[in-house]
């Protein structure tokens, strides 16, 4: 069962919440930024409900130290700057105040669905990328990855049924390695194929001339 953190120091929103969820979920309890922060380390939750204006550290100061837990915020401030400014530094998703029930379930299910999709690891035949963001497995064998080829595995694994332009392949992998180039790529690409064929037989990934890079077996 999934865990969530509830954050809202009024007392009647956060036992709303708590009645909407109580069935379907694990739910632990903050009144203030300070307790939630000790809370995240300590319970691991798999989502974060979170207020804005809290006692102790704002909800503000919470999103921007939180990282790879989804957060969906509930707050009175309803101004576009305000959703905007979370949304940029790192809040999942918005909600004001006062929300309706059924959208708040939906949107619940909805990012701990993603999460899971996520956070599972990535197989394609002997291929096994593990969600630690570093590690190929082939056969039992671990293969180290750097970010930037861990990244490009990762798209070619989830895209394995087309072909990935190069302007396409780097826009994906954008936000986990945003210092590659067409140029670099290629030198990725090369040393990625390299460490595959030391533990494989199969030449996986297929340069397209012109186009892209698309995995296969053969």
């Amino acid at each position: 069962m999934k865990k969530i953190l509830i954050v809202e120091d009024d007392m009647s929103i956060h036992n709303l919440i708590k009645e909407l969820l109580l069935k379907e979920y694990i739910l632990v309890d903050a009144f203030s930024g300070t307790e939630a922060m000790g809370l995240i380390e300590k319970e691991q939750p798999d989502l974060i409900i979170l207020d804005l204006m809290l006692p102790g550290l704002s909800g503000e100061e919470i999103i921007k130290k939180v990282y790879d837990i989804p957060i969906i915020v509930i707050s009175a401030k309803v101004s576009i700057k305000d959703k905007v400014d979370n949304l940029l530094n790192g809040a999942t998703d918005y909600i004001t105040k006062p929300f309706n029930n059924e959208e708040l379930l939906a949107r619940v299910q909805v990012h701990l669905r993603n999460s899971k999709e996520k956070n599972r690891d990535l197989c394609f035949k002997e291929l096994k990328l593990l969600n630690d963001n570093s590690t190929l497995l082939i056969n039992n064998n671990k293969i180290k990855l750097t970010k930037t080829e861990y990244a490009i595995l990762k798209q070619l694994i989830l895209n394995s049924k087309q072909i990935i332009p190069k302007n396409k392949l780097l826009e994906l992998i954008s936000q986990d390695t945003p210092d590659c180039d067409e140029n670099s790529l290629k030198v990725h690409i090369s040393n990625l194929k390299k460490k595959i064929h030391n533990y494989s037989n199969q030449n996986y990934i297929e340069s397209i001339w012109g186009i892209g890079y698309k995995i296969f077996d053969k």
